[in-house]
C-alpha cells in the first residue's frame, strides 16, 4: 500500500508569511493535484505540520496562522496530521509506527523545504526501507548563502532533487505521476 506524505505546506512559507519560499504557490497547487488523486483513489494521506518550539524560532510558531497548513492542501477531519519539531518527519513522531501499522511500503512525497525537511524525511524513509517517489515540482525552497555567495532557489532545489533521485527516491513531475 502507498500513502501521500505532505510535508510542511504551511502558511509561513507563502507570500506574506514569515519565511516565504520561491514558487510556494505553484508547488502547493501541484501538491493539491496529487492530493486530489489520492483522495479520489481512497488512498491514505498524511499531513506533516512543523511547529517550532526552540528558543528564537521566527516561523511556524505554535498557535499562529503561519503554522497552519495552507488552504491549497487543507486536511479533512478524517485525515491524519502528525506534528513534528525537527526537519526529519520520523524523528520523535509516530510516523513510522503509523506507516507500519497500516502496511504502507511506498511513500509519495510533496512538501517544503526541498533542502531541509523534504530531504531529511526522504532519506530517512529510504533508510527505513520504504520506496519513495518525490513529486519534485510539488516542492519548494529558497535562496541560500554560502561564503557570501547566493545560491538561487532553483539551483538549491535542483541539486537536492538530483541527489535524492540518485538513490533515495524516484523524482518525477506532477504530470508524469498523474499520467502513469
Amino acid at each position: 500500500m502507498k500513502t501521500l506524505l505532505l510535508i510542511d505546506i504551511q502558511n509561513d512559507y507563502f507570500s506574506g508569511g514569515a519565511n516565504p519560499l520561491s514558487g510556494a504557490e505553484k508547488s502547493a497547487e501541484n501538491a493539491g493535484r496529487i492530493l486530489a488523486k489520492f483522495r479520489a483513489d481512497g488512498l491514505p494521506v498524511i499531513f506533516i505540520k512543523h511547529l517550532s518550539v526552540r528558543p528564537g524560532s521566527t516561523f511556524f510558531l505554535p498557535e499562529t496562522d503561519g503554522a497552519e497548513i495552507n488552504d491549497a492542501v487543507k486536511p479533512r477531519a478524517d485525515e491524519t496530521v502528525i506534528e513534528k519539531h525537527f526537519p526529519n518527519s520520523f524523528r520523535e513522531t509516530g510516523l513510522k509506527e503509523f506507516l507500519d501499522s497500516h502496511g504502507i511500503k511506498e511513500i509519495v512525497v510533496c512538501g517544503m523545504m526541498t533542502h531541509m525537511c523534504v530531504d531529511a524525511t526522504v532519506r530517512a524513509a529510504k533508510d527505513y526501507g520504504y520506496d519513495v517517489t518525490l513529486i519534485h515540482d510539488a516542492c519548494a525552497t529558497k535562496d541560500l548563502m554560502i561564503d557570501g555567495v547566493t545560491v538561487k532557489a532553483c539551483d538549491v532545489h535542483n541539486s537536492f532533487v538530483a541527489a535524492m533521485n540518485y538513490y533515495y527516491a524516484e523524482a518525477v513531475t506532477t504530470d508524469k505521476y498523474l499520467n502513469q
